[in-house]
């Protein structure tokens, strides 16, 4: 959303190297790339042919051997041999997207394989993250002997020991920052185990369980006399889509074996068989359209994008506003009416979580607009007893993104003691901004945290709440020590610029090539200049604007998503530096190209010709001469133009303008653009003949009053007008 209250962003344009021209020549040439395209890939990294076919080509032969992951052996064997004894096994996971798809991706397996296995996610609220002690008596009372973890477990030292003492074996999987020394259990699978020498580390945690069901696979492929390469083929073609829905929905990098993954998967998805899936993807076409609307479901493309925030909120929503097993029970669904009843269910507590996050973000606003001191605010610290602790890490990301700072929202929903006691325990979710690690803020205030853990940018923390006023103060401190002076900055990266006609539909088919899209293979970003907005229409019941751009010479539609009319911060006429993507629109079979805001800024070059042309009208106030190239004499038409203008905004109650809204004003759909000092002297000629009420209320702003006379005015008795025409050299 573009927002006049959000600090303006810096748009960062890689470097080029001193190699960048023949390199690009050489993929132009080698790789049969356009030389945008080319140069977008070579600024990647991409620096030759073998390198692009590579990246583009995606084949499963890039997927490494599940071996190669510490422990993987020992997990294999001990899942298999509680399959084929028929032992009790339990899959424990996480309420989040990339702990429902683990858990169902290797709970489809274990049962296809005639395994005796259950599904255990906690609750969010009733009993927080990760493996807890009355789990695992409860699994003993059951009878389970095997705990196989997904996406969770590599902290739980002391809940390991406990199931040990029980004498139930516990396999870990998780794709965590680990912290030594490890839990003892049969097998501890995370890429990110010190000792573990496996070539990627960034797997999701549903993409460590498809390693491992690729290993399961494999040894069965070698027991059938095949290549272990035939397993791990099997794992892909069955549960790529699973892995990629969790890996997207976990913000993972799109690159090495997840890019296989993602781009699998969505192949699958697009095409699938899973009845739970097709139900969900049907729901969330429909949007929020309303009941009894009988017009046909386009169901959307499917995407990387579509995924993230079509799919994930819907799955995601289970874990936050009621229990996370109902995402997994979609996934597992057979039949269509299950599954269309649970896709519904999801819908409805996604929008149920949308009501509840726009009603904790408003109160948010509201508190922060009448309580704090933005001036002197490093990081916003809020907390609520009512606020949902699953929904107060997105409120957080939309507070940050809204005041260009880091922000931490506490919950005590839920507290033991029944009233605001001190000893009260708030969950806390954070968001930071470049420029200030936010795990590294939360040590600084260690001593007055019960726990806390996270990342650069995201983080959780448990507090208690006496302690939250001087945890306020000293994450403050540290953040004024700590942080940019002015504050923290905005970036967004972009990856060239483009001129208007070089935005084609050839060029983005030619991207579309290089999806999926996401983290380290982000959708390509094009800043565009001096484009002036010719047209300005609303869409999706002025939620949405679809802006017309021009460079003069042709024009393109661009459209900018959850962005009113009066959150834009522009007018038709405007002309802007343009940050976006580009698009392919499909309209009755009809493709076109169109782009996609990410940010606008007033135009530079447009800026630095007003500012010139203030200088240049100054200086033919005083006296100097111009040439007839200059255009500075009006003519009548041009008079009749910004007459036009002006009554037709007066009488809509508009009558105070800048100059340079007057300016744009007048030009919006012009061939010939009415320029700063012909305008100027328009404006002193109305005055001068009394054509209109002219009042300068600042440098540059006008106050105008329309007479309406019923006659027409002699222009030519204007002194003003035979001065200027005085000082004309008529050059050629």
């Amino acid at each position: 959303m573009i927002d006049p209250s959000i600090r303006e962003k810096i748009w960062l344009l890689p470097a080029s190297d001193v190699n960048e021209e023949q390199g690009v020549a050489a993929l132009v040439a080698d790789a049969g790339l356009s030389p945008i395209t080319a140069r977008l890939l070579y600024r990647r990294g991409y620096k030759t042919a073998s390198a692009v076919r590579r990246f583009l080509s995606c084949e499963d032969t890039l997927l490494h051997s599940p071996f190669l992951m510490k422990d993987m052996e020992r997990a294999e064997q001990r899942i298999r041999t509680a399959i084929e004894q028929r032992e009790r096994i339990v899959i424990y996971g996480d309420y989040d997207v990339d702990g429902v798809t683990a858990v169902s991706l290797l709970y489809l397996y274990i049962a296809g394989e005639g395994g005796n296995v259950e599904y255990y996610i906690p609750s969010r609220s009733g009993e927080g993250y990760g493996l807890s002690t009355l789990a695992i008596d409860r699994f003993r009372e059951d009878g389970v002997t095997l705990i196989v973890t997904v996406d969770t477990g590599i902290t739980a030292n002391e809940e390991a020991a406990h199931a040990a003492s029980l004498e139930i074996d516990m396999v870990i999987t998780d794709h965590h920052e680990c912290r030594m020394p490890l839990p003892e259990a049969v097998a501890v699978v995370n890429p990110h185990r010190p000792d573990c020498e496996y070539p990627f580390k960034e797997l999701a945690g549903v993409g460590v369980v498809f390693k491992l069901v690729a290993a399961l696979e494999s040894r069965a492929a070698c027991r059938r006399g095949e290549k272990e390469i035939d397993g791990v083929r099997r794992a892909y073609r069955k549960y790529a889509d699973l892995a990629a829905i969790g890996t997207i929905a976990d913000v993972m990098p799109i690159a090495d074996e997840n890019r296989v993954l993602v781009k699998e998967g969505l192949l699958q998805i697009a095409d699938t068989d899973r009845a739970g899936l097709a139900a969900l993807i049907e729901e969330a076409s429909l949007g929020n359209r309303a009941a009894g609307d009988a017009r046909p479901v386009r169901r959307k493309k499917i995407t990387a994008s579509f995924i993230g925030f079509g799919l994930a909120p819907r799955l995601n929503a289970a874990g936050r506003m009621s229990e996370a097993s109902r995402a997994v029970e979609l996934l597992l669904a057979d039949n269509g009416r299950d599954a269309s009843a649970l896709a519904v269910e999801l819908c409805e507590i996604n929008r149920a979580r949308q009501v509840e996050e726009n009603r904790i973000a408003e109160e948010a606003y509201a508190r922060i607009e009448r309580d704090f001191d933005l001036s002197e605010t490093h990081v916003i610290v809020l907390e609520d007893d009512a606020w949902r602790q699953g929904i107060i890490g997105i409120v957080a990301s939309r507070i940050t993104e809204r005041y260009g700072r880091p922000s931490i929202l506490i919950s005590f929903d839920g507290s033991v003691n029944g009233f605001d006691s001190p000893d009260d325990l708030g969950k806390g979710s954070g968001r930071s901004v470049k420029g200030m690690n936010l795990v590294e803020a939360l040590t600084d205030s260690e001593d007055l945290l019960v726990k806390f853990g996270g990342h650069e940018l995201a983080a959780g923390l448990t507090v208690r709440r006496d302690r939250i006023d001087d945890f306020r103060r000293r994450i403050n401190a540290y953040a004024a020590k700590h942080l940019p002076k002015g504050g923290a900055t905005i970036s967004l990266s972009a990856d060239l610029e483009l001129r208007l006609p070089e935005a084609t539909l050839a060029l983005a088919e030619e991207i579309s090539r290089l999806e999926p899209f996401g983290v380290s293979n982000p959708m390509p970003q094009f800043v565009m200049r001096d484009l002036r907005i010719e047209r300005i229409s609303e869409l999706g019941g002025g939620k949405h604007l679809k802006l017309t751009v021009s460079d003069g010479d042709m024009s393109l539609y661009a459209l900018a998503f959850s962005t009113p009319r009066s959150a834009l911060g522009f007018r038709e006429g405007d002309r802007i530096d343009l940050l976006c993507t580009l698009d392919i629109n499909e309209y009755q079979s009809i493709r076109s190209v169109q782009l996609i805001v990410q940010d606008i800024k007033p135009s530079a070059h447009f800026e630095g010709e007003y500012l010139a042309a203030r200088a240049r009208y100054a200086e033919i106030r005083a006296g100097a001469t111009f040439t007839s190239a200059e255009e500075v004499l009006p003519t009548r038409d041009l008079f009749a133009r910004v007459y036009t203008a002006i009554r037709r905004e007066f009488r809509q109650g508009n009558s105070v303008f800048r100059e340079r809204d007057l300016l744009s004003l007048v030009n919006v759909g012009a061939t010939r653009p009415i320029n700063y000092i012909c305008l100027k002297y328009i404006i002193e000629i109305f005055h001068e003949l009394q054509i209109c009420g002219v009042e300068e209320l600042e440098e540059g702003v006008y106050r105008f009053d329309v007479y309406f006379h019923s006659g027409k005015t002699n222009i030519e008795k204007s002194s003003i007008l035979k001065r200027l025409r005085s000082r004309c050299r008529n050059e050629k």
